[in-house]
């Protein structure tokens, strides 16, 4: 799943490559993408990409429309999703099929993207807004964790009001803390050597300032490596830098120790025993509950 660092650099990926040029056509194919139904993709036509801009892990390009009116076309990638940029994108226009094309904008200089999305479960959203607050999961959004109001004293209010909720949880929750995922969450509890399990209000003052330096520092050195890259060059790019997310099996890049899985119906967290569960190993999610 593009996780905050990821959407930041297609964000910065389409500053570089596309601002200014106007669009020649927007074609939603998959139908269950597009969420909004007014203004249509295809009042975009003629406007200039003015800015592209981040909310947690939604991408929202902003077209200035030749009256002067602003529109933003906002994307969530969700968990199969991506940006393919294209120099040329085909003269004949899309056409709905079993493909994982989801919608195709094109340029009028030919240029463009289309918006993917692999897999049967298809959560990739598309959202045509005047204002990007009027799409539900920008505005419920928390934090986000790389700004000015994400300090030590703001984390430790989200853990208090967490109470007994898991790590883990929290810190994907996105009206809580926006743009974290499965993958960075992780690597933030194994960089701050804590159980995803363990209950949120449990930390001490000195473990919510690792757990908050952990966070910025890795959310910021992904970013930090993302940056310069092109859109299809960054999940590699992630993959390569991560420490135990995706890992299971390995031997934990710190202490040696095989890095564990724990399985959910959708998804999968990896973490160390040695590092964050005093060696213990978690088998399940209904026998981890009383793991600290």
């Amino acid at each position: 799943m593009p996780e905050l660092p990821e959407v930041d650099a297609l964000a910065a990926f389409l500053r570089e490559t596309a601002l200014d040029r106007v669009v020649d056509r927007v074609e939603p194919v998959a139908v269950s993408a597009l969420k909004t139904f007014d203004p249509a993709p295809s009042a975009l036509h003629g406007a200039a990409l003015a800015a592209v801009e981040r909310h947690g892990k939604f991408l929202d390009l902003v077209f200035a429309l030749p009256t002067g009116e602003r529109l933003d076309l906002v994307t969530h990638l969700a968990r199969a999703g991506w940006l393919r940029w294209k120099p040329n994108q085909p003269a004949a226009p899309a056409r709905p099929g079993r493909g994982p094309l989801a919608l195709r904008l094109t340029f009028t200089d030919r240029s463009g993207f289309d918006l993917t999305e692999a897999g049967t479960q298809k959560r990739l959203a598309v959202h045509v807004v005047r204002d990007p607050a009027e799409v539900p999961g920008i505005a419920r959004l928390g934090v986000d964790p790389l700004g000015a109001a994400f300090t030590v004293a703001a984390l430790e209010e989200i853990l208090a009001a967490a109470g007994r909720s898991q790590l883990k949880g929290v810190l994907t929750e996105q009206a809580r803390i926006a743009g974290v995922g499965n993958a960075y969450s992780d690597e933030a509890l194994w960089t701050a050597r804590l159980s995803p399990f363990k209950p949120a209000s449990g930390l001490s003052a000195a473990q919510t300032a690792s757990l908050h330096a952990a966070l910025v520092g890795v959310l910021t050195a992904a970013r930090d490596s993302a940056a310069g890259l092109a859109a299809g060059e960054l999940k590699a790019e992630k993959k390569a830098n991560l420490s135990v997310h995706g890992r299971a099996g390995l031997p934990c890049p710190r202490c040696g120790d095989t890095v564990r899985e724990v399985s959910f119906a959708d998804r999968a967290l990896q973490y160390c025993p040695t590092c964050q569960t005093d060696g213990r190993t978690l088998a399940d999610r209904r026998l981890s509950r009383l793991l600290k």
